[in-house]
C-alpha cells in the first residue's frame, strides 16, 4: 500500500513539474528537483485530487517540502480517514 503512495506521488511530481520520473527520490526536496511554487502548488492539487485528502498547509507537523515528506503526509492522511468511517452512512 505505501508503495503504491510513493509511486503515485513520484508519478504527479514527473507530470506537473515535466521533469524525468528517474531524478525523483524520497530523498529530494521539491527545490531539489528545482520546482517552482506553482508547478509546487498544482502537485499539492493533483496529490489532493488522486487520494482524496486534503494537505495541511503551514501545518509544522507536516512536511510539504520534500517527496518523503508528501509520501509520509498522504499515508497519515490516509490513515486518519481509515480509522474514521464517514458520517452520514446508514
Amino acid at each position: 500500500m505505501s508503495d503504491n503512495v510513493a509511486d503515485t506521488i513520484f508519478d504527479i511530481i514527473a507530470k506537473e513539474a515535466n521533469i524525468d520520473r528517474g531524478k525523483i527520490t524520497l530523498e529530494s526536496t521539491l527545490k531539489d528537483l528545482e520546482i517552482q511554487s506553482l508547478d509546487a502548488v498544482q502537485i499539492l492539487f493533483e496529490i489532493e485530487d488522486r487520494f482524496k485528502v486534503t494537505m495541511p498547509d503551514r501545518d509544522p507537523d507536516f512536511d510539504t517540502e520534500s517527496v518523503k515528506g508528501l509520501v509520509d503526509t498522504v499515508q497519515k492522511l490516509l490513515a486518519a480517514q481509515a480509522a474514521t468511517p464517514p458520517s452520514g452512512n446508514g
